[in-house]
């Protein structure tokens, strides 16, 4: 896969990020887009092999789209200067754990794995397994091969007190005010481009997907 020409459209959306550019290099564009699709359903074909439930998941239907929603935000840039895509079995993460694709020139691309904002029983839900279950918790979070990858759950997304119903002294207690339970590895360009970048996010994704299961365990 030659990511050099999706990474220079990408550059040129960032500096022209308007409506009269993007209709001029519509055919660009479109060629980008399949593309990136063909390596959607390259990695979609991987991820099969040790995901259950994605068989009869479109792989067309796992990229999101370019154009951005303007409709409450002051950034009215009508376009992504990225390419991004989820995968889980109803879809683009969709209130299940799965992985998320990001690509993003300047050393922005990377893979997600876990649960991004669950509703509130879910959420609770996950609380509790982390509780009842803690011992299998931290058999992942903690596993050498997990804690090289992602020495952290990321916390962009974290209660500054404790979560209502555990003490402030719970042993688990930081894991406890997460409300996002979600991992992350960074690609520079050049391993985006190199030829075994389908390899890395491959083994990325088995690394995650004990913490997806944990995830599926606690919701089911």
């Amino acid at each position: 896969m030659n990511f050099e020409p999706i990474f220079l459209f990408l550059k040129n959306v960032a500096r022209n990020n308007n409506r009269e550019w993007f209709e001029k290099n519509k055919p660009k564009y479109l060629l980008v887009k399949q593309a990136y699709e063909d390596f959607v359903t390259a990695f979609l074909i991987e991820l099969r092999k040790f995901e259950d439930g994605l068989d009869d998941v479109n792989p067309k239907k796992l990229p999101m789209r370019i154009y951005r929603d303007v409709r409450f935000s002051k950034d009215k840039r009508p376009y992504k200067n990225n390419l991004v895509g989820g995968f889980s079995p109803n879809g683009k993460l969709a209130q299940e754990p799965g992985y998320y694709l990001h690509i993003q020139p300047g050393d922005e691309s990377f893979l997600a794995g876990g649960m991004y904002v669950p509703e509130p029983e879910n959420l609770a839900k996950i609380r509790q397994e982390i509780d009842y279950s803690s011992e299998r918790f931290l058999k992942i979070v903690e596993d050498k091969k997990f804690k090289k990858l992602f020495p952290a759950l990321d916390d962009f997304d974290k209660l500054k007190t404790m979560p209502k119903g555990y003490p402030k002294d719970h042993p688990q207690i930081e894991y406890l005010k997460h409300k996002s339970f979600i991992v992350s590895r960074s690609f520079t360009d050049a391993e985006v481009k190199d030829k075994n970048f389908l390899k890395k996010l491959v083994e990325t994704a088995k690394t995650i997907k004990p913490l997806n299961d944990f995830m599926k365990d606690a919701i089911a």
